[in-house]
């Protein structure tokens, strides 16, 4: 039996699968925590993937082993030293600290030639912003940088011994086209003051290099890897008409595409797939984490919130829950909070601050397919993933708010697969074809959703005029 190991080095934790190269059946996984911060010491990421690594028995599997991949979160910015040493934390994608540099990048451009450039308008999350507050506020580290890669990059250093991307990940910096498929240096001059080493993108079906000694692997191959989001839809194997939801530490929504669908209002980021197509996406900074906050706020563990959302009027009972509890990026909102409109004395109750919550959370995601359908996406199915869909309430409810038949896959790592999927490919020469297997399905039950959905744009609107 060949084997392929998947990564997914997320925002919370790493986790580690071995998986059968021709079934796609998972034979061991592992994980391990990363801390919950916004900037993090890149050598944390280095020691989780090898706790999580020799957790899932990756270390122990040898010869078996044919090739490896990484998929990683993205934008996070990497800056190195001429020692190949970090010289600032990693600032991650949810760090909303380079707003202000994001509006002046924003406004030195405009958005049109933005997306002209690079299929993307510069937020806070993407790396060019990031690199353009080092310079404008830590000019003495910024002098010191020698090269600039990204998480995933790093973890293909550790592992490989190069620092090697992909098209999916540079397509999140924000200097990097996916419509040409070549890094824009004159936009790192410009905002950044010089251009940086980068790291060599490699084609998703092609080696990156062989892994190192001390892995237990030696000479298996390195796969390109790929972006979470991008690793994800490989997993999944998504096809045209489908739209993925990710319920995680953040949400995100997007669906794959052979050409580009730039989008030059700057609300759907064009970013690149990891098979050769392309991959526009909206993330939200808020999700699964409004329900835990919800949660801790009426002194319950997530079961109960579900049980007390499920209790409740569906649509709360008029109760409207703005979830920017930690600002927002889709909207473009970095220092929103959150708001709860429509209280009244017979509608404060547990069960309608939970539901209220739930419908939160997919408010903010129907408002990104609302947006992607507007850019030309056309949509007929949302596959609903992540650990935010476990929850039987936020599960029976989406179809309804999306107006969309939902379906709810079989709960796997679906990041790490891809990136075990592209080792694969990688090591083969073809991409497999791996079952995949729908739980169960929804469809709208209805119209209160369309209520919900008017109340929640007319809260947006009245408070952010957005």
């Amino acid at each position: 039996m060949s084997v392929v190991i998947g990564v997914d080095s997320s925002t919370q934790s790493c986790k580690v699968l071995a998986v059968d190269a021709e079934s796609g059946d998972v034979i061991s996984s592992g994980a391990a925590a990363h801390p919950d911060l916004t900037a993090v010491d890149p050598y944390v990421w280095t020691s989780a993937l090898r706790e999580a690594w020799h957790a899932a028995g990756a270390d122990r599997l040898g010869g078996s082993v044919a090739a490896a991949g990484i998929a990683a979160q993205q934008h996070g910015m990497v800056a190195l030293d001429s020692s190949g040493t970090p010289v600032h934390d990693a600032l991650l994608w949810n760090d909303t600290r380079s707003a202000a540099e994001a509006a002046r990048l924003r406004d030195d451009l405009g958005p049109e030639a933005w997306v002209d450039a690079v299929n993307l308008v510069p937020v806070a999350s993407f790396t060019i912003s990031k690199l353009a507050w080092l310079a404008q506020n830590k000019p003495d580290l910024a002098s010191r940088v020698d090269q600039v890669v990204l998480p995933h990059d790093w973890l293909n250093g550790a592992l490989g011994g190069e620092f090697t991307t992909d098209r999916s990940d540079a397509s999140g910096t924000g200097y990097f086209s996916p419509v040409t498929n070549r890094y824009r240096p004159d936009l790192l001059e410009r905002f950044f003051g010089r251009v940086p080493r980068l790291p060599r993108i490699v084609a998703p079906n092609d080696q990156a290099g062989s892994v190192q000694k001390g892995w237990g692997i030696d000479g298996a191959i390195v796969s390109a890897g790929a972006g979470d989001n991008a690793a994800a839809a490989l997993g999944l194997g998504l096809r045209p008409g489908e739209i993925v939801v990710s319920i995680g530490t953040s949400g995100t929504v997007f669906t794959s595409n052979p050409s580009a669908l730039p989008d030059h209002t700057g609300a759907v980021a064009g970013f690149a797939d990891a098979a050769g197509g392309h991959l526009p996406l909206l993330a939200m900074i808020n999700s699964a984490r409004v329900m835990g906050a919800t949660a801790r706020m009426l002194d319950v563990d997530l079961a109960t919130l579900d049980a007390l959302a499920l209790a409740a009027d569906s649509d709360a009972s008029g109760l409207t829950f703005l979830p920017y509890l930690d600002g927002e990026r889709s909207p473009n909102l970095p220092h929103a909070t959150g708001t709860l409109a429509g209280l009244t004395r017979s509608n404060m109750t547990p069960q309608n601050l939970a539901r209220a919550s739930v419908l939160g959370v997919l408010n903010s995601l129907a408002d990104a397919i609302d947006l992607l359908r507007r850019s030309g996406g056309t949509p007929d199915k949302v596959l609903l993933i992540g650990g935010g869909s476990k929850s039987k309430a936020l599960r029976r409810t989406a179809a309804s708010v999306f107006n969309l038949p939902v379906e709810i896959p079989q709960s796997r790592e679906y990041v790490a697969l891809g990136a075990a999927k592209q080792a694969a490919w990688a090591a083969s020469g073809e991409l497999p074809d791996w079952k995949r297997s729908i739980e169960v399905a929804y469809e709208p039950e209805g119209d209160w959703g369309l209520g919900v959905r008017e109340r929640y744009a007319e809260a947006r609107r009245s408070f952010y005029g957005v």
